[in-house]
């Protein structure tokens, strides 16, 4: 456990959590323990899907300024890998991952958001890439996670102006999934991976692979890509244990296996 990221197990659900008030800046060392906690929960077995959670009143305001203001381009050269790849491990863990962002997500609080496969936010929460605003760009996965997921027009538009959305117009454009009151967001997260505890582990993780490598293929080498995936699912007992369960028109017990 850090001391300002921590990861909490219950129920086969692992809570990655940011503590370091008031806003959660994502400094170097927060960056580090966060690449531990991903981690560890991408390595134990219990732990079946992931909630990044920064607590009930700011998920993370952004990279520390103060920190960065002090470098140079020979150290931040030196240190920009370290930073994308830190965003990278909570990317790569191989389970359903999904942030309840309340209060700011902004500059790397919203790259870490962008690093989940869901986002469920609070109605009052605000989300944004306000680089620009620094005279800097994002970077640790800003520029290629934003303009995946919402589209390049969209996601020029705020990472060229800095501006910040709320929940609403967040939803609107596929930035958020789920848009509740702040008190329910992480029950909420929890709720949206819940279904995944019992399910066939290999294949979310097959799943998974699937659709973000294929992201980075094109499209001839992502169905070469899916077709190897989809052969090795049937090594696995929860493929046998599914598909005969579907034959005997019963639920599948699958083990994770």
């Amino acid at each position: 456990m850090g001391e300002f990221v921590r990861l909490e197990i219950a129920d086969g659900i692992g809570t990655i959590r940011l503590d370091r008030p008031p806003m959660n800046a994502l400094n170097t060392q927060v960056q580090e323990e966060l690449r531990a906690a991903a981690t560890a929960a991408a390595d134990d077995g219990t732990v079946r899907a992931v909630v990044v959670h920064g607590g009930e009143k700011v998920f993370a305001a952004g990279a520390d300024i103060k920190e960065m203001a002090g470098m140079d381009y020979a150290r931040m050269s030196a240190r920009a890998g370290a930073l994308s790849s830190a965003f990278d491990a909570v990317a790569r863990i191989p389970k359903p991952v999904v942030a309840a962002i309340t209060g700011y997500a902004l500059g790397g609080g919203c790259e870490l958001a962008l690093a989940c496969d869901w986002r469920v936010v609070a109605e009052d929460a605000k989300l944004g890439q306000p680089e620009i605003k620094l005279g800097v760009i994002p970077g640790a996965g800003g520029t290629q996670r934003l303009a995946r997921l919402i589209g390049p027009a969209r996601a020029k538009d705020l990472i060229f102006t800095g501006r910040m959305v709320g929940a609403d117009e967040a939803l609107r454009i596929g930035l958020a999934d789920r848009v509740v009151p702040a008190a329910d967001v992480h029950a909420t997260a929890v709720e949206l991976v819940s279904a995944f505890r019992d399910g066939p582990a290999l294949a979310l993780r097959a799943a998974k692979a699937a659709i973000d490598g294929g992201l980075q293929m094109d499209l001839a080498a992502g169905l070469a890509w899916e077709s190897q995936l989809f052969a090795s699912l049937f090594a696995t007992r929860d493929q046998k244990i599914g598909m005969d369960a579907f034959v005997a028109k019963q639920k599948p017990g699958f083990t994770g296996s």
